[in-house]
């Protein structure tokens, strides 16, 4: 197997939207992920979720056909205790807001765990959960408001699951930020350090960041000078990815993992055979040319094109058939025939 191996020594992958959408996976994820290792390539799972721990994860992606352990996880809430642990004394109590995983590794770092403003904590630290109530958000306020220390895993506004998109841990952030008029530490994607760690675990010099969300996963790799692939199985789509700014791009374009059992070229954001864009009046015209292939080339042709000197919303119409059905393949089926 070759594809997106090629010059990259290992491949940093979300979970979530990525591999993952809640409890089942996204179609043939798992196939291609043991094609890779197989074919020598080093896999690091590097996830913002820090709602379970490095072992439960890889016990469920084993479970799902994905034989892992623990040592191939790196979460934000692992980046989230070192950070605390970095700054605060041993024994020091660290109001969770989050699943039992992030107490535990609040408790692994020397640390103490605790629920209410009562037990005198001087930092809060912030990860998603399911279970999370009113009440010890309303703990946390009080703490945070009291001039702790606030750490988030992360900002994350959504969670992909099989059933769409759900509140994620940045929805209940930012319901502390309106009370408390604070803003948190965020530990976790676009921040670095998880995919620095990541790429030290396996020895990465030149790994590939692989991820379905602009503002964590394509913008850690830009963070950390590393080249990503964007997969529209989770979050993104094509109109937030035309008009993603400059620090939020990704360098490859693919509709799921299956991309990775192509080649390099047919991946990377440029112009692409069988397609033209021109910019005319604010708007980008996409026409057909010879015999276009993949639609997802004609999104990568778009954003090749208007990345170029703009940003920002475009409209993007369709100059004959063709190029119409490839709009509406990859989501931007609303773009109109220029007037003539």
């Amino acid at each position: 197997m070759s594809g997106l191996l090629d010059g990259y020594d290992a491949l940093l992958l979300d979970l979530d939207g990525t591999v993952l959408r809640g409890s089942e996976t996204v179609p043939q994820a798992p196939d291609v992920v043991n094609e890779l290792r197989q074919a020598g390539c080093a896999v690091q799972f590097v996830t913002n979720n820090a709602s379970r721990s490095p072992d439960d994860i890889a016990e469920h992606l084993t479970g799902l056909g994905l034989p892992t352990a623990g040592a191939q996880v790196v979460t934000s809430a692992q980046a989230a205790v070192a950070l605390l642990a970095s700054q605060l004394a041993a024994d020091a109590a660290v109001l969770v807001v989050g699943a039992d995983a992030l107490a535990a590794e609040v408790r692994s770092a020397g640390l103490r765990p605790v629920t209410a403003a009562s037990d005198d904590p001087v930092a809060v630290v912030q990860g998603h959960s399911p279970d999370t109530e009113w009440a010890r958000l309303a703990e946390a306020c009080l703490v945070i408001r009291g001039g702790a220390m606030w750490v988030a895993c992360n900002v994350d506004r959504t969670l992909p699951t099989e059933r769409g998109l759900l509140p994620g841990n940045g929805a209940m952030v930012a319901a502390l930020q309106v009370a408390t008029d604070r803003e948190p530490t965020v530990a976790g994607k676009p921040e670095r350090a998880l995919l620095d760690t990541a790429m030290e675990r396996v020895g990465a010099r030149r790994p590939l960041v692989v991820g379905d969300r602009l503002d964590t996963d394509i913008a850690g790799a830009r963070a950390a000078e590393l080249d990503s692939l964007l997969v529209l199985s989770g979050v993104a789509d094509a109109a937030a990815l035309l008009a993603a700014p400059p620090e939020h791009r990704p360098s490859h374009l693919g509709a799921d993992l299956r991309v990775l059992r192509e080649s390099v070229g047919n991946a990377r954001i440029q112009t692409r055979p069988g397609w033209r864009v021109e910019v005319a009046d604010g708007r980008l015209l996409l026409h057909s040319e010879g015999t276009p292939g993949d639609p997802l080339d004609a999104l990568r042709t778009l954003c090749a094109v208007w990345w170029i000197e703009h940003r920002g919303t475009v409209n993007v119409c369709a100059c004959d058939d063709t190029a119409a059905a490839a709009l509406d393949r990859v989501g931007l089926g609303e773009a109109r025939r220029p007037a003539r």
